[in-house]
């Protein structure tokens, strides 16, 4: 990294939640603009795939609240081959719990719309007999289980979840030995073969109604 670049995204990210004014969540007393999250999530958080940015429309609250002490506890974005995941943290380092449960409460304002399919090319049929082992935890028709920590699949961003299937078979993501939940997803992803099975996956994936 590209430390420059994170050092970018980090002072975009605090000069933004000092200099503007539309208010979404606090870090230490101070407003924070909804551009701190919408400049790299798109509009109404429905995801941005020039940076890899997912949608956060629609996430389960429980979910996004780990993953954003994931990345401000170091836990989560600090493998070198983790680039966007390097660009995320020094973004949520400036948060603490109360600007997280902010947040929090703010992207659960925000109007859930399906993604967009963008993955058109895999083998759906080949996909569902790969999810059998998925639907364990994440449910038979990718709806999440709490219960399990496992999120939602259906209706992210297929490119998004191609993505981190990539990142948690290669190890850049569950790479931090206290992340618990991604150390048990890194594990479950030696189980694909390849690019292809995942594409394969998230075929099938984009199949399932939300």
């Amino acid at each position: 990294m590209n430390k420059h670049k994170a050092g970018f995204w980090f002072s975009l990210a605090l000069g933004t939640a000092l200099s503007l004014s539309a208010q979404a969540a606090t870090v230490d007393g101070v407003e924070v603009s909804d551009r701190f999250c919408l400049t790299c999530h798109g509009t109404d958080g429905q995801g941005n795939q020039g940076i890899d940015a997912p949608r956060l429309a629609g996430m389960e609250p429980w979910y996004l609240k780990r993953q954003l002490e994931l990345f401000r506890d170091e836990l989560r974005g600090t493998h070198p081959e983790d680039i966007p995941g390097q660009e995320m943290q020094p973004m949520a380092a400036i948060l603490s719990d109360e600007s997280i449960t902010d947040i929090i409460e703010w992207a659960g304002t925000w109007e859930y719309k399906p993604a967009e399919i963008t993955i058109t090319d895999g083998d759906a049929a080949r996909g569902q007999q790969l999810y059998q082992t998925c639907a364990a935890c994440h449910g038979t028709d990718g709806q999440g289980n709490e219960a399990m920590n496992a999120p939602a699949l259906a209706g992210q961003n297929d490119w998004y979840l191609m993505n981190q299937l990539v990142n948690f078979k290669e190890g850049y993501r569950g790479y931090d030995t206290q992340d618990r939940y991604g150390n048990q997803m890194r594990m479950m992803a030696q189980g694909i073969p390849d690019r292809t099975a995942m594409k394969d996956l998230v075929s099938y994936i984009n199949t399932l109604g939300r």
